[in-house]
C-alpha cells in the first residue's frame, strides 16, 4: 500500500515508512499537477509546462512519467496522451482523501505544511501561478471541512470536541471573522467563558492591526451562551402559535420579534417532546439566521444542524430537505464550493416536489455561476425557473431568473441579460419583494449604463443604493456602490469612482458572512479603476486581493481577472496564465480579453 503525500514537503510511503523516491522537483511537480488536475493533460501540454527549455521536451518528459512510475510501483499509472491519473486502491494521495465528505476528520488535525512546500520552479512560472493558486484552493476546502465538523459537533452537543477543530481553521485562516465565532462558541458552549473572552480580544486585535477593520458585533454574541427558554405557556398549541407568529414576524421585516418567537416555539416543542414541531421551529430559527439577519450564518448552521438531526429522528422528509439545502446556501455564498455542492446534493437525493426542486436548482446554479461553469448553470436555473413558475412560486422563479441575467451579463450577452432582468423585476413587483429589488434592479441599471442610458442607469443604481441601505444588506449595497462607481468612471470622474469603490468594498465586506462573489465583484472593478487612474501602489493591492480570495473560493473568472489586472501591471507571466485559465471557461467575451 502506497501513499503519496503532497501537504507539506512531499514523499511516497509504504506501510508509513519512506519508500523510493521521484528525483528531482520537476518531477514531484509534475506529479501534483497530475494529481489535482480537474482534467487529464495532453503529453504536449505537460511538455511545454515543465519541459519547455529542454532539448527534447517530450523525451524528458517521457524519462520523468516513467521515474514517477517506478518510485509509485504502479506500472499502468500515468500513462497515454492525454496522461491518465486515475488511481487503484493499492494507492492513496492525502491531499485528495482529505477533500473528500469521508475524510477522517482526526486526520485533519495532524495535518501541516502547504501544497507541495519546498517545490518552486522559477523556470516554470505558469506552474508557479497554477501552484499558488492551488495552494490557496486546497487550504480553502480542507478550512470547510475543518468549520463542518466544528458545526456538527456543537449542534450535537460536542462543544468540547469542537474546539480542535475551530482552532485549526482559524490556524489556516485567521483572517476569516466566522472561524473566530465558530472557536469562540465551542468555547463558550463548552464552559470555558475566559478563553472565549481571550478569543474575542485576539480577533478584536488581529483585524485592527493586519487589516484595519473593526469586527463585526456577532463576534461577542458567540460567547453569549443562552439556552432556548419558552414563555409562560406551554404545550403544543402554544408552540405552534409561536412558530406561525415568528414566521409572520419575519416576512414582516419584524426580525428581532420574529428570532424570539421561533426561538420560544423551539423550546415548547422541546417541552412537550413533539420532534416534529421541533425539527420545523428549528429549520424555520435557522432560515432566518441565515437570510433575515447578517452576521448570524455561523448560528443559523448550527441551528439548522440540530434541525436536521430532530428531523431525520422524526421522519421530517420535508424539514431535512429544507435544512440541506439552507447548509449548501451558507456554504456557496461563502464560497466552499464543494462542501456547498455536498449539501445541495444531499437535499436533491431527498427532495419530491416541483417547489423543493425549484429551491435546490436554485442554489446549485448560483454555486456553478459564480464559479464560472455556465454550461451546468444554465442548466440548473433554467430547471429552477421552469419549476418554479409551474408550481406558482414566482419569488424563486424571479430569483433565479435574476442569476440568469447576471450570468448573460457577464458573458456581454446584454440581450438576453435584459430580457431576463426584465422578466425578474416584473415579478419581483408583482410579488411586492422589495428586500430583493436592489438586486435586479442594479444589473439592469448596469446594462443601461452599457447601453448610454446615463440618466436611467443613475436613477436605478441610486435606487438599488437607497433600498439596499435601508434594508442593510450587504451584497445590495456593493453591487450598487461598485454601479455608482462605474457611472462616476463612465463620466471621467475618477475621484468619484474611488470613493465609490471604497464604499462599496466596505459595505460588501462588513459582515462575516458576505457574498464572496460580490465582494471579489467589486475588487474587480477596483482594481480597473485604479489601474486607470495609474495608481499602481493601489491596484497592486487590491489585485493581490483579489487573487487570493478568488483562488481560494473557486471563482475561476474573478481569478482570470485578478491575473489580467497583474498582467496589465506588468507580470507577463500573469497574462499567460489568464489566457491559460480562460481557454477552460465557457465565456467568450472573457476569452477575447485575455487575448487582447
Amino acid at each position: 500500500m502506497a501513499t503519496i503525500r503532497l501537504l507539506g514537503p512531499p514523499v511516497v510511503e509504504r506501510g508509513g515508512e519512506p519508500g523510493r523516491q521521484p528525483r528531482g522537483r520537476k518531477a514531484w511537480a509534475l506529479l501534483g499537477y497530475l494529481l489535482l488536475a480537474e482534467r487529464p493533460p495532453s503529453r504536449r501540454r505537460l511538455a511545454e509546462l515543465f519541459f519547455g527549455d529542454a532539448e527534447d521536451p517530450l523525451g524528458a518528459l517521457r524519462w520523468t512519467l516513467a521515474e514517477l512510475r517506478r518510485a509509485i510501483d504502479v506500472p499502468e499509472l500515468l500513462s497515454g496522451d492525454p496522461v491518465v491519473t486515475t488511481l487503484d486502491g493499492s494507492t492513496t494521495v492525502d491531499v485528495l482523501e482529505l477533500t473528500e465528505p469521508s475524510a477522517d476528520p482526526e486526520s485533519l488535525l495532524t495535518l501541516g505544511g502547504e501544497l507541495l512546500e519546498g517545490v518552486d520552479l522559477e523556470s516554470c512560472p505558469e506552474f508557479e501561478s497554477w501552484l499558488l493558486v492551488e495552494r490557496r484552493r486546497i487550504a480553502g476546502t480542507i478550512e470547510a471541512r475543518l468549520r463542518q465538523n466544528a458545526i456538527a459537533l456543537l449542534a450535537a452537543g460536542q462543544a468540547a470536541e469542537a474546539i480542535p477543530f475551530a482552532a485549526k481553521a482559524v490556524e489556516i485562516n485567521p483572517h476569516e471573522q466566522g472561524n473566530h465565532e465558530l472557536l469562540i462558541r465551542s468555547l463558550a458552549t463548552s464552559g470555558d467563558r475566559v478563553r472565549a473572552l481571550r478569543q474575542i480580544a485576539i480577533c478584536e486585535d488581529l483585524f485592527r492591526r493586519e487589516l484595519g477593520i473593526e469586527v463585526s458585533g456577532s463576534l461577542r454574541e458567540a460567547a453569549q451562551v443562552e439556552p432556548l427558554t419558552g414563555p409562560p405557556l406551554r404545550g403544543r398549541a402554544a408552540s405552534v402559535s409561536q412558530l406561525q407568529a415568528g414566521r409572520a414576524a419575519i416576512v414582516a421585516g419584524a426580525v428581532d420579534a420574529g428570532l424570539q418567537c421561533l426561538r420560544q416555539a423551539a423550546a415548547l416543542a422541546v417541552d412537550c417532546q413533539d420532534k416534529t414541531l421541533e425539527a420545523r421551529a428549528l429549520a424555520a430559527l435557522g432560515s432566518a439566521l441565515v437570510h433575515a439577519i447578517r452576521g448570524h450564518d455561523e448560528e443559523g448552521a448550527i441551528v439548522l444542524h440540530e434541525a436536521m438531526a430532530v428531523a431525520d429522528e422524526a421522519g421530517e422528509r420535508a424539514t431535512t430537505v429544507l435544512a440541506l439545502r439552507e447548509l449548501g446556501f451558507i456554504e456557496v455564498q461563502a464560497g466552499r464550493r464543494q462542501t456547498g455542492d455536498e449539501w445541495l446534493s444531499k437535499a436533491h437525493a431527498l427532495a419530491e416536489t416541483n417547489a423543493e426542486y425549484a429551491a435546490i436548482l436554485g442554489v446549485r446554479g448560483m454555486n456553478s455561476s459564480d464559479r464560472a461553469d455556465y454550461r451546468a448553470a444554465f442548466e440548473q436555473l433554467g430547471e429552477s425557473v421552469e419549476l418554479a413558475a409551474r408550481c406558482g412560486d414566482h419569488r424563486q422563479q424571479a430569483w433565479s431568473l435574476a442569476l440568469v441575467g447576471r450570468a448573460h451579463l457577464l458573458r456581454s450577452e446584454y440581450g438576453e441579460a435584459a430580457k431576463a432582468l426584465a422578466e425578474t423585476l416584473d415579478l419581483v413587483r408583482q410579488e411586492r419583494w422589495i428586500a430583493f429589488l436592489p438586486w435586479p434592479q442594479a444589473m439592469a441599471a448596469e446594462l443601461d449604463l452599457y447601453a448610454g442610458k446615463l440618466d436611467a442607469s443613475a436613477e436605478g443604481f441610486e435606487q438599488a443604493w437607497a433600498m439596499g441601505c435601508q434594508l442593510n444588506d450587504p451584497c445590495w449595497e456593493g453591487m450598487a456602490g461598485r454601479g455608482l462607481a462605474l457611472l462616476h468612471a463612465s463620466r471621467g470622474d475618477y475621484p468619484g469612482a474611488t470613493e465609490w469603490l471604497d464604499l462599496a468594498l466596505t459595505r460588501a465586506s462588513r459582515e462575516p458572512d458576505r457574498y464572496q462573489w460580490v465582494h471579489a465583484h467589486v475588487l474587480d472593478t477596483a482594481v480597473g479603476t485604479a489601474i486607470d487612474r495609474s495608481d499602481g501602489e493601489r491596484a497592486q493591492h487590491l489585485a493581490g486581493n483579489l487573487s487570493s480570495l478568488a483562488a481560494r473560493c473557486d471563482l475561476r473568472e474573478m481569478l482570470v481577472h485578478a491575473q489580467l489586472h497583474l498582467g496589465r501591471l506588468g507580470d507577463q507571466r500573469a497574462v499567460a496564465n489568464a489566457r491559460s485559465l480562460s481557454a477552460e471557461i465557457d465565456n467568450p467575451a472573457l476569452r477575447q480579453l485575455a487575448q487582447s
